[in-house]
């Protein structure tokens, strides 16, 4: 049987307005990935282009060809090192319309394989972005792979469509930082994604920015929904950690989630007497 297992790098940098900069931090960080045995590494929302609203004010004359050149740039360095990388960034749309919050998920041949665009923005993101339709799932050692967008961890229909698609991994990019201070993130946001996880059974990897003042590290996370590793808090670095699907993880909904899924919200006894007598299939 194949050997199901995924090393998966998760960074954080402090994401700016400045692309060149970001792409410095960027391409020390696939270094350092590629030297720990990295099979994918994984950046936060907006990690190279920065993030219109916070980082800069508009897109209005904004150096989109520069932005390309770093981007491809940094797909022929995945090329020399064989590695993946979810990159983080801004996908630029015909005018009048606004550009996509994107990731860009680029394999070890260098090319950009896919791209998957924030799906559910927020009443500020729209100010600036054209919110995307679609999931992009990908294949890596034989693990079904997905990737979301901050915000879209308040949807939880969204997980629940990637369950049913048999995805075991999700990789999601936030973007919580350069905050003024302490605030309602810290308590809710990976609390959140652990969550998701723990009712769909999910390994996750959870980036953000650590610029200051950031809310909370990135993490990653096992399907039992535990926080098994995270980076330091305002500091620059990755985590490496091991997706292995033969591991067994706590897990009492297990024998009912399908059902629930079905919309059967009970498991009671005069549930399975009235199935019993309908449906022998389910028994």
């Amino acid at each position: 049987m194949t050997e199901r297992l995924l090393r998966i790098a998760t960074c954080q940098f402090p994401v700016s307005g400045d692309i060149a900069a970001n792409a410095r931090h960027l391409d020390s960080l696939i270094h350092d990935a590629c030297e720990q045995s990295a099979d994918i590494v994984h950046f936060s929302e907006c990690a190279l282009s920065g993030y219109a609203g916070v980082d800069f004010e508009s897109f209005v004359g904004y150096p989109w060809e520069l932005l390309r050149e770093k981007t491809l740039e940094l797909a022929e360095l995945a090329a020399q090192l064989k590695i993946w990388l979810v990159l983080g960034s801004s996908h630029r749309l015909s005018s009048p319309n606004l550009p996509h919050n994107c990731l860009y998920l680029i394999d070890p041949e260098g090319r950009i394989q896919d791209r998957y665009d924030k799906r559910f923005c927020t009443d500020s993101d729209l100010k600036n972005y054209t919110p995307g339709n679609h999931f992009v799932y990908f294949d890596i050692h034989h693990i079904k792979c997905a990737l979301l967008i901050c915000f879209d961890l308040r949807f939880p229909e969204l997980y629940r469509a990637l369950y049913k698609e048999n995805v075991k991994v999700i990789f999601q990019s936030f973007y919580n930082a350069r905050q003024q201070g302490p605030s309602v993130h810290s308590e809710i946001m990976r609390q959140t994604m652990q969550a998701n996880a723990a009712s769909n059974g999910f390994w996750v990897s959870m980036t953000n920015s650590c610029g200051w003042y950031c809310p909370y590290p990135s993490c990653f996370i096992q399907p039992d929904g535990r926080i098994i590793s995270q980076c330091e808090d305002h500091k620059e670095g990755l985590i490496v950690n091991t997706v292995d699907l033969s591991k067994t993880f706590y897990d009492p909904a297990a024998s009912f989630r399908d059902l629930a899924i079905e919309g059967i919200l009970t498991n009671g006894p005069e549930f399975l007497e009235d199935r019993r007598s309908k449906d022998r299939t389910l028994l």
